[in-house]
């Protein structure tokens, strides 16, 4: 008889109760960095929690007037038949809530950060990857079909953004970005070997968010304990990227206010790409890819299952064209759910397991 894993635990929580201590939690986080920095009271709009708070009460005012209108617009999401069977009731959720939340937080931190430059070039490739999700969304709900835009164009679209980006770094910025910064002084000079890296990450992490959005709450959730991370390592050294940072922080927990289970919307490729991109080229930007590594532990694992899950299948392929699987399914979380795992439960055991990697992250900074 199959063993089912234990979910007899503390994390049998609400998506209400998680929302709200993701809230209390991120706003305490942000005072005490604030607080450390010497920020509070003195710094205004460049600290970490006055645009993040900000731009949770922006986004969360505007989606109780954009959700209702997707659900209008019948942007309903299409729920895949073989995919845990719990999910086939939020058929119909509206979804491409991702064209509220990711402008709210980009237009907050342009005007913020006094139209800077650095912010400006941020903002560009947060739309873009986002509007190539968008794309993506729209394609699936008017065919009504799983299939939206292909991945090879997806994967063309990303990388050429990437590319982009990275020749506006080898313009702007100095010949020292080439080199990766670690932990406890150490460096890594990578020369040319350094652009590839920097098109990978960015692709590679904005796929990473988009394998881990198929919970209510769990893309949002993780990417706002991530960017509120990202901004407390770069706060001293680039705090027109921290404002940027705390604005997508807040973004995402103001979106949570509506995403989180059961869902009422969800963020679709829209919000997804843009935030995985987002994250990456603010990570390359401030010379931060070891802080991008660790926030991003659980975009990671899950991409991970899933390679793993593809690779083990095809090595034990039979003769009839059938092979083995390590997961249930994959991406992990819904290996866990098909376990017996509730979905907040899931939920908030990555938030956790994220807020973890966040105060590991600092502990080095």
């Amino acid at each position: 008889m199959e063993a089912k894993l234990s979910v007899d635990w503390p994390l049998n929580y609400t998506g209400t109760r998680l929302f709200v201590m993701l809230g209390t939690g991120l706003g305490f986080a942000a005072i005490v960095m604030d607080g450390m920095a010497g920020r509070l009271g003195t710094e205004g709009f460049s600290s970490l929690t006055v645009p993040f708070w900000l731009c949770a009460s922006v986004t969360t005012l505007l989606g109780y007037w954009v959700v209702p209108w997707l659900r209008r617009l019948k942007a309903g999401q299409v729920i895949r038949s073989n995919g845990p069977q719990a999910h086939l009731k939020k058929a119909g959720t509206p979804t491409m809530g991702g064209v509220f939340f990711i402008p709210a937080a980009v237009i907050c931190a342009t005007l913020l950060s006094g139209f800077n430059s650095n912010v400006l070039v941020l903002s560009s490739v947060t739309l873009c990857y986002g509007a190539i999700g968008c794309y993506d969304d729209w394609k699936i709900i008017n065919r009504s079909a799983i299939k939206g835009l292909s991945p090879r164009k997806k994967l063309a679209w990303q990388t050429g953004f990437a590319a982009l980006f990275c020749l506006w770094l080898a313009w702007s910025q100095p010949v020292s970005i080439t080199t990766i910064i670690l932990p406890f002084g150490l460096a890594i000079p990578l020369g040319m070997l350094f652009w590839l890296l920097a098109s990978l990450a960015m692709v590679a992490e904005s796929n990473a968010v988009n394998l881990t959005d198929g919970v209510d709450g769990l893309a949002g959730g993780t990417s706002a304990i991530a960017f509120l991370g990202l901004g407390a390592l770069i706060g001293n050294s680039s705090p027109e990227l921290m404002i940027f940072c705390a604005c997508m922080s807040g973004s995402c927990l103001g979106f949570l206010a509506f995403n989180r289970n059961p869902a009422r919307v969800f963020m679709g490729d829209t919000g997804s790409l843009a935030l995985g991109g987002s994250l990456a080229a603010v990570a390359l930007l401030s010379s931060n890819i070891w802080g991008l590594f660790i926030l991003s532990g659980i975009f990671l694992v899950e991409t991970l299952s899933v390679m793993a899950q593809v690779s083990y299948f095809k090595a034990t392929k039979g003769p009839d064209g059938v092979g083995k699987r390590l997961f249930k399914m994959t991406p992990l979380h819904h290996h866990l759910e098909l376990s017996g795992w509730l979905e907040t439960q899931v939920v908030g055991l990555f938030y956790l397991i994220n807020g973890l990697l966040a105060l590991l992250c600092f502990s080095f900074h």
